[in-house]
């Protein structure tokens, strides 16, 4: 029986292609700087996304947390979406590691509306923190991969300028934004001050993200990852992956968003399914499940030969990714159909 695995695009494999890049790859000390392919993935990068500069790090709670530690100090507040990852899933390292406070902002659909974050902001009084950030998530996993409009990312970003405070974009799946807002990601970047992707989710890295940014914040970055344990050593392999998903693996995250729908469409027209279609902008479907507890549902469909995830104590979460194919597609609905007595 074949698997039919859509937990999530962490799952994604390295292409044969990406491995014998991975293969042959120089090779040299990072914590030295001395690494030729992690130093061309870094500036290759930068330039993508218009920063002056970049760093490779070990996942994207690193990068996030990363970004947050060199636009927040000890004592200091930051803005977050109350769905968040950096809020809910990212095991409190913003609070724990950097001391740092989170205001949630309760948003429709992760888009925080220039009003939310000037209301946010403290204001100077004694008994306050000091409001330092704000970070915003493109795509927004918690609300089923809805991308940023770029004119809505803009507006919240030069409020949150004109405030003086600094804003990081966790960008995890920045990529799918770019595509479903046909917007270049350099248009994205620059409504932030630092900016975090993942190389190991749709682009099928085997680990590995970047956070973006100014030459100062990105130095005061590699410090602290150097402090968490996040210096490596002859990690050319990891970047050479990197570099071939920034070049190969790009494009073709429109075939994960069309697959996505048509697993959407065909969801929504399952009796016992509650799917706001509108949210699946990209390659992420969450849907409710009536008549059986999710926990149930998620069993049912493990026997089955599908597997999936909750998002959440009352929703399921399907992502399509590289391995995912339009076959995939029908035998999950097929599948969830079978469960729900539809079939």
């Amino acid at each position: 029986m074949r698997i039919v695995d859509m937990r999530t695009d962490t799952l994604t494999m390295p292409s044969p292609d990406m491995r014998r890049a991975m293969a042959n790859a120089e090779l040299g000390d990072d914590v030295f700087g001395e690494d030729p392919t992690v130093n061309r993935l870094q500036d290759v990068a930068a330039e993508m996304f218009g920063k002056e500069t970049a760093l490779f790090v070990s996942s994207g709670t690193m990068g996030n947390l990363l970004g947050l530690l060199v636009n927040a100090r000890h004592g200091e507040e930051l803005i977050a979406d109350a769905d968040s990852h950096v809020f809910l899933a990212e095991a409190g390292g913003a609070a724990a590691l950097g001391g740092i406070q989170i205001m949630p902002v309760r948003t429709e659909g992760g888009i925080m509306e220039p009003d939310q974050v000037a209301q946010a902001i403290r204001p100077e009084d004694q008994h306050y923190p000091r409001t330092a950030a704000v970070t915003f998530e493109n795509t927004h996993n918690r609300h089923g991969g809805i991308a940023w409009p770029l004119t809505a990312l803009r507006a919240a970003s030069q409020q949150a300028r004109d405030s003086g405070i600094a804003v990081h974009i966790d960008g995890a799946r920045i990529f799918n934004a770019a595509i479903a807002v046909k917007a270049d990601v350099k248009d994205l970047a620059a409504c932030a001050d630092t900016l975090s992707f993942c190389l190991s989710k749709g682009l099928g890295a085997p680990a590995g993200s970047i956070l973006i940014g100014p030459h100062a914040k990105i130095a005061e970055a590699r410090r602290w990852r150097k402090m968490l344990g996040g210096g490596m050593r002859q990690i050319g392999m990891l970047a050479a992956a990197g570099l071939y998903a920034l070049d190969h693996m790009v494009d073709r995250l429109a075939e994960d968003h069309a697959n996505a729908r048509t697993l959407a469409e065909g969801l929504a027209e399952i009796q016992g399914i509650k799917l706001d279609l509108w949210r699946v902008q990209t390659n992420l479907v969450i849907f409710e499940v009536n008549g059986i507890s999710i926990e149930g549902f998620l069993d049912e469909c493990r026997k089955r030969g599908l597997r999936a995830d909750a998002s959440g104590r009352t929703h399921v979460r399907f992502v399509t990714r590289y391995g995912i194919d339009a076959e995939d597609v029908q035998s999950a609905l097929k599948v969830v159909s079978e469960v729900l007595g539809a079939g």
